[in-house]
C-alpha cells in the first residue's frame, strides 16, 4: 500500500499557481466535489471523546458566517467550482433555527447538489418531515450505544428517548436510507458494536462505525486504547455472518460489509478506519467551518479566511480563487500515521464532520 494511502507523510508539493478554473482539484490529482459545512460550533450534547463537561469557548455570533455569507459560499462552491454534495453538521446543526431555509436555498442551487446532514439526533424528531420539504436528501445520526445508561454516561445527558424519536422520524419521513454513525467507547465498544448493528438491522438503519480520531478538545486520545477496524470486525463476525460489499467503493469513507442471514442480505455495515486504513488517496472533501475558513483535510494545520474576503467586499472571482488555492495545497495525506504528527488545534466540534 502506498504512503499516501496510508495517509502518511504529511507532505506537500512544491508551491505552484492553483488552476484558474475547472475542477476543483490538488497536486495530487484529487477533485473536490463534497463541501462539508459546519453551520455551528454549538453543541447540545458533551460527548467524553469531544469535549469537556462545561463545553468549550462558542464562537461569538458575529464571527460565525450570516445566513446570506453562507447561502453565497454555497452558490459559488456549486456553480464555480464543481461541488456535488453539501453535507451541513457541527457542532449540532439542529441548534441553527434556520436550518430548514439553507436546506432550501441549497436546493435551488443549479446544479442541484445532493444535500445530507449530521446530527446528534436530539430535536430531530420534530423537524424531519420540514427537513424533508426543503430538500434534504439524507441524514446520518450519532448513536455510540443503544444501552440508556451507557448513552447517558458517554454524551453526559440523558436524550437516549429523544435520538432513538429522532431516528424514527427521519425514515418515516422518507430521508433514506437513515445511517447511524458510532465511535465506540474503548471499554464497552465492542459490546456496543454488536447490539447497534442488530438495532439497524431491525429498524431498517445502516450502521457507520468510526474509528475515534484525534480530535478531542482535551487532546487526550490514545491510539492503543482506541478500538481499530480489525477488532471491530472480529468482534461483529462472532455474531453475524459478513462478507465483503462487491461495489466499488469510490471516495466514500467507509468499507461496506453485507450482512447475511442465510442466503438473505440482511443490510450492510461500514466501517470508517480513517486512522488504521487511512484513504486519503480518494478523498474528495473541502470543509468550511463555522466562522468562514476553508479547511482541505479534515487534520489540516492551516485554514484559508473567506469570511475576511467576504466582509472587505471581494468578488466572487477572488473568493473562487482564495477556495482554489486552499484546495490546492492540500497535502498527500493526514499525517496520523507520522511519527511527528501534531493534532489540529481546533477540535471536532469546531471542525465539522
Amino acid at each position: 500500500m502506498s504512503a499516501v494511502a496510508l495517509g502518511v507523510p504529511s507532505v506537500l508539493r512544491p508551491p505552484s499557481p492553483a488552476p484558474a478554473d475547472g475542477p476543483l482539484i490538488d497536486t495530487f490529482g484529487r477533485i473536490a466535489t463534497d463541501l462539508r459545512v459546519s453551520l455551528t460550533d454549538l453543541c447540545n450534547l458533551r460527548c467524553t471523546y469531544c469535549m469537556p463537561a462545561e463545553g468549550l469557548d462558542w464562537l461569538a455570533r458575529d464571527q460565525k458566517l450570516s445566513r446570506d455569507e453562507l447561502t453565497r459560499l454555497l452558490r459559488i462552491g456549486v456553480t464555480r467550482l464543481g461541488i456535488t454534495s453539501v453535507r451541513f453538521t457541527g457542532g449540532e446543526p439542529l441548534v441553527v433555527p434556520y436550518l430548514e431555509e439553507v436546506v432550501a436555498a441549497t436546493a435551488a442551487l443549479r446544479p442541484r447538489p445532493e444535500i445530507t446532514l449530521t446530527t446528534n439526533g436530539v430535536g430531530l424528531a420534530a423537524r424531519a418531515a420540514a427537513l424533508k420539504q426543503a430538500g434534504l436528501n439524507r441524514i446520518n445520526v450519532s448513536l455510540d450505544t443503544v444501552d440508556p445508561a451507557r448513552f447517558a454516561a458517554i454524551t453526559r445527558r440523558d436524550r437516549f428517548d429523544d435520538v432513538v424519536a429522532g431516528l424514527r422520524a427521519a425514515r418515516d419521513a422518507g430521508l433514506s436510507p437513515v445511517k447511524v454513525n458510532a465511535v465506540l467507547d474503548p471499554a464497552t465498544g465492542l459490546e456496543d458494536a454488536v447490539a447497534l448493528l442488530r438495532f439497524c438491522l431491525d429498524n431498517g438503519y445502516q450502521l457507520r462505525i468510526i474509528e475515534q480520531m484525534p480530535l478531542d478538545a482535551n487532546h487526550s486520545w490514545q491510539r492503543d486504547r482506541a478500538l481499530s477496524a480489525e477488532a471491530i470486525l472480529g468482534a461483529l463476525r462472532r455474531h453475524f455472518t459478513l462478507s465483503l460489499d462487491p461495489a466499488p467503493r469510490g471516495s466514500a469513507p467507509a468499507q461496506l460489509w453485507r450482512v447475511h442471514d442465510g442466503a438473505r442480505i440482511a443490510g450492510h455495515v461500514g466501517i470508517i478506519a480513517s486512522v488504521s486504513q487511512a484513504f486519503c488517496s480518494t478523498c474528495d472533501r473541502s470543509r468550511l467551518t463555522a466562522d468562514g475558513q476553508i479547511r482541505n483535510c479534515l487534520f489540516a494545520r492551516d485554514e484559508t479566511d473567506l469570511r475576511a474576503l467576504l466582509r472587505s467586499g471581494a468578488d466572487d472571482a477572488a473568493l473562487e480563487a482564495a477556495w482554489r488555492t486552499a484546495m490546492w495545497t492540500k497535502a498527500a495525506g493526514h499525517g496520523i500515521n507520522d511519527p511527528d504528527f501534531v493534532q489540529p488545534d481546533r477540535p471536532m466540534s469546531a471542525i465539522g464532520g
